[in-house]
């Protein structure tokens, strides 16, 4: 046999090695995927994460979960989405018509071209933005419960044979458990009061009110119960570092070690010394043995914030850690074995990393067990206010000044801007406010800012009428009335009928108040 030769089949053999271990991760998050379900009693949650790890690990730019009224088994309706947001009217067409199909045929479907796809009326979905669709029906027990839909709105496919495969299996692997645990969660299960959640974490410094803030602590709590890696990803500066502590606080293993790592803040010649610790000899310098941070969170959790900074070299080095719960410090002939809980971070979303090749594939499917999206402070604005009066108390205590509050024109300023750093630009905003302020100042205004914000204020200030128009009585009267309703909702696990009658109005009234107002579960 020719040296050619021997070279085609070695390489050939190297990319079959690859395509198996990569297969193996796939299948090992599958496994991974119903260990987390089994631990999980909050249906809502449940729907957040199978959605969210259908459109991760599939790399779709929209996925959602349709489901079929049990009661009248007639009408599907969309309880989860994530992903890329488009028209609603352009998406409704496709969504019905798709999971129609699938629920009609109990077949999966394929489609590299919605718009053109013959199994549908012509120019039906002429103008919807969506290209390429993959889906699957959720079935246990012979029962179809409804679908799980992947949508690409660019030109890429993501329709491919083996994406389908995929996502059988990973619908076979959800379908019980969002069975079962609607059922638990209808009959049995209270979620915590919205109040008693805020307080909770408020002790943490997690602050804010708004839904964005509160769907993220139901995500934080869920996390909290299950043993599981948790992949945070949010932009930098939104408190990334704190819900680690707040999951790892509020978790089994709260009593062990809580051990954090900034990949990027550490040269790559030292971070392996720094993650897997060396012994005496191992380099010059090395005088005497030394624990790394793996060793130092044995039991329990690590928080490695902005993980895509990882070499790669570095990433197959900790993808060998996850697999086999093993280190060995630099210089030593020895393992040591570990069971710590990961929680890794990033700026950047890690699938874009992997299609870019910056990032292995097989350690994203190993990290992205619990995925959480972490809001940028931009998306929630009511939470603003919150957080720069905890932030003005702390910095006026530092600084021995008597500072107690803004004044409303500051308050409105800061809700407009846009926070390009998060939340850690309106921590540093108001430290320097602080900082200006005198001795004898109780309340922050415009005279206090400095010179390069007072022209940002006074073209803010110039805008003000345009951006801000009075509600009248009926409307600020529609915003307290729908806060009642939604508050006494939760309070009742969304039973109308209890609803109704703590609220003394028919059911039929409540439904009604419910439509117009907006309010959904």
């Amino acid at each position: 046999m020719s040296i050619f030769k021997k070279k085609i089949i070695s390489d050939q053999s190297e990319v079959n090695k690859k395509h198996d271990a990569l297969e193996f991760e796939k299948l090992s998050s599958l496994i991974e995927l119903a260990q987390m379900l089994n631990q999980q009693n909050d249906f809502q949650e449940v729907l957040r994460v199978v959605a969210q790890k259908a459109a991760g690990l599939l790399n779709a730019d929209t996925s959602m979960i349709m489901m079929i009224n049990p009661q009248t088994r007639q009408t599907v309706k969309t309880i989860q989405r994530q992903g890329h947001e488009v028209n609603q009217d352009q998406f409704r067409s496709v969504h019905t018509h798709v999971s129609g199909w699938i629920i009609k045929n109990k077949l999966s479907f394929i489609s590299t071209d919605i718009k053109t796809d013959a199994r549908f009326k012509k120019n039906l979905f002429k103008d919807s933005p969506i290209n390429s669709i993959i889906g699957v029906p959720l079935i246990t027990e012979g029962i179809i419960l409804g679908t799980i839909l992947l949508l690409n709105l660019k030109n890429e496919l993501i329709s491919i044979e083996a994406d389908l495969s995929y996502l059988e299996k990973f619908a076979n692997i959800v379908a019980p458990f969002l069975r079962n645990v609607q059922c638990v969660q209808q009959y049995f299960e209270k979620p915590i009061p919205q109040t008693t959640l805020f307080a909770k974490y408020n002790a943490l410094g997690l602050l804010g009110k708004s839904q964005k803030f509160s769907e993220l602590l139901q995500a934080i709590e869920a996390a909290a119960r299950c043993d599981v890696r948790v992949l945070l990803e949010g932009p930098s500066g939104s408190g990334k570092e704190l819900i680690a502590r707040a999951i790892h606080q509020f978790s089994a293993r709260s009593d062990k070690p809580f051990v954090a790592i900034d990949c990027g803040a550490i040269p790559p010649n030292l971070l392996e010394s720094e993650l897997f610790g060396h012994v005496k000899g191992a380099f010059t310098g090395a005088t005497t043995d030394r624990n790394g941070l793996l060793e130092a969170a044995d039991q329990g959790t690590l928080f490695m914030d902005e993980i895509a900074n990882l070499p790669l070299e570095m990433q197959a080095k900790f993808m060998r850690v996850l697999q086999e719960g093993e280190i060995r410090p630099i210089g030593s002939n020895k393992t040591r074995s570990i069971d710590v809980r990961f929680i890794s971070a990033s700026s950047s979303p890690l699938r874009k990393l992997v299609d870019s090749q910056q990032f292995r594939e097989d350690l994203f499917f190993r990290l992205h067990v619990y995925p959480i999206q972490v809001p940028h402070l931009n998306d929630r604005p009511e939470d603003i206010p919150l957080l720069a009066n905890h932030f003005l108390q702390e910095f006026s205590s530092q600084q021995n000044k008597p500072v107690e509050l803004f004044h409303e024109e500051i308050t409105d300023f800061m809700q407009l801007r846009h926070w390009s750093g998060n939340i850690r630009e309106l921590e540093n905003f108001v430290e320097r406010l602080v900082t200006h302020a005198s001795l004898h100042t109780k309340i922050i205004d415009k005279a206090i800012l400095p010179q390069e914000l007072k022209k940002e204020f006074k073209k803010f200030h110039k805008s003000l009428p345009e951006q801000f128009t009075p509600k009248s009585l009926n409307e600020q009267l529609s915003v307290f009335e729908e806060q009642i309703i939604r508050d006494s909702l939760i309070g009742n696990n969304w039973n109308q009928s209890k609803t109704a009658r703590l609220l003394k109005i028919s059911e039929q009234t409540l439904r009604y108040k419910m439509g117009k107002l907006g309010i959904v579960r």
